[in-house]
């Protein structure tokens, strides 16, 4: 029997997938070595992942002199060098695609983050990537904006496996799932197979606390009253967030609920854990994996949590452990000024921006290679 923590994972229904994706990893086999050996069973990437993969490393300099000299322009070099990388990686995880009959060895690339509050665009954009892509072990990953709800739906319904992403509140997480199951319903009607469709919510966690833990420290200097709730409160609100959402998936998608699509060989849309890499160095290195360890989940982590999870991780089923205590956080939330709603919202809106800055970083830097080569 396996010591490694990340491989134990499985045990306790949890998936473990890589928040990173670069040539050098696939070329090298060093992404094989971690399916094989680590037991890591998908990989998400997003325009800030490409944006250090590509500007910040020689590993793309061959490939695109290569387009350059072949007259491509930069968004076509981009769109030529993602789409390379995340089918030789969705063809290393293929093996684990096929033994878990669809359910991981998935690769997610992201629409261009500048179609984040554009249904039309977000769908028409999808749709390229799926075609031209054409992995069945892809996701194509669309923020959970308003704009997005419709999208989501619409692909869903073509039968596109969806990555949610950019999800902070819990109020949209309800959302996200209706459009999904939204999706799964138009395609039933049509008489379409669900077997084969995957999907993911990607709840981002780390932010949330990074946002709030300031306003808590605030009161916690000024003493009083609110200074001892919000020193209960200080660093808890993330973790506290996803065990909510992990009841309410458990609710959504209960065997009595879902049963007709069950019936129809459906499966139920994860909850995926996201940005989980510990910002604040007062706590754990492993907070957002050994908090959040349960049944039908996701954990996407960098390579610097996988690391150190795999030196000291100590699985267990964690995920449904304080539930109570995880209501009563959200409860005394006003009591402290906290406007749960108004914040996820503001983290919406600046991730879309994290997003958009690296991308177009991205293309600037695409701009300036294909001046060098073309001199």
């Amino acid at each position: 029997m396996t010591a490694n923590p990340c491989v134990l994972l499985g045990q306790f229904g949890q998936s473990l997938w890589l928040d990173y994706i670069q040539r050098s990893l696939i070329t090298s086999g060093a992404l094989k070595k971690m399916i094989t050996q680590d037991g890591l069973k998908g990989m998400t990437s997003n325009p800030s992942i490409f944006e250090k993969a590509i500007v910040e490393s020689h590993d793309y300099d061959a490939a695109i002199r290569k387009l350059v000299n072949e007259g491509k322009n930069v968004d076509e070099i981009y769109q030529t060098l993602s789409q390379q990388d995340v089918q030789m990686a969705a063809d290393e995880f293929r093996p684990v695609y096929e033994r878990t009959d669809g359910v991981d060895g998935m690769v997610s690339i992201e629409v261009n983050p500048h179609l984040a509050h554009d249904t039309d665009g977000t769908i028409e954009e999808a749709r390229r990537l799926w075609k031209e892509i054409n992995r069945p072990n892809i996701f194509v990953k669309v923020p959970a904006t308003l704009q997005g709800l419709p999208a989501i739906e619409q692909l869903i319904s073509e039968g596109i496996n969806i990555n949610v992403t950019l999800l902070f509140g819990l109020g949209r997480y309800k959302e996200v799932a209706a459009a999904f199951l939204a999706g799964l319903q138009r395609r039933a009607e049509r008489g379409l197979p669900l077997k084969n469709i995957a999907s993911v919510a990607s709840f981002f966690l780390s932010r949330i606390d990074v946002l709030l833990d300031p306003v808590l420290e605030s009161l916690i200097k000024q003493g009083g009253e609110k200074a001892e709730l919000a020193k209960k409160l200080h660093g808890r609100i993330a973790i506290a967030s996803a065990k909510i959402a992990y009841q309410i998936y458990k609710e959504l998608f209960s065997p009595e609920k879902f049963k007709p699509f069950f019936d129809k060989g459906a499966r139920t849309q994860r909850l995926l854990w996201a940005s989980t890499s510990t910002k604040n160095p007062a706590y754990s290195d492993v907070k957002f994996v050994e908090a959040l360890i349960g049944p039908n989940t996701v954990n996407t982590v960098p390579v610097e949590t996988f690391n150190k999870y795999k030196d000291h991780g100590k699985p267990a089923l964690t995920l449904e452990q304080d539930v109570d205590q995880a209501f009563w956080i959200f409860e005394q939330l006003p009591k402290v000024s906290i406007a749960i709603d108004k914040a996820t919202q503001q983290l919406e809106d600046e991730g879309v921006q994290k997003f958009i800055e690296p991308f177009d970083k991205l293309m600037d830097s695409l701009k300036t290679a294909v001046k060098r080569h073309e001199a």
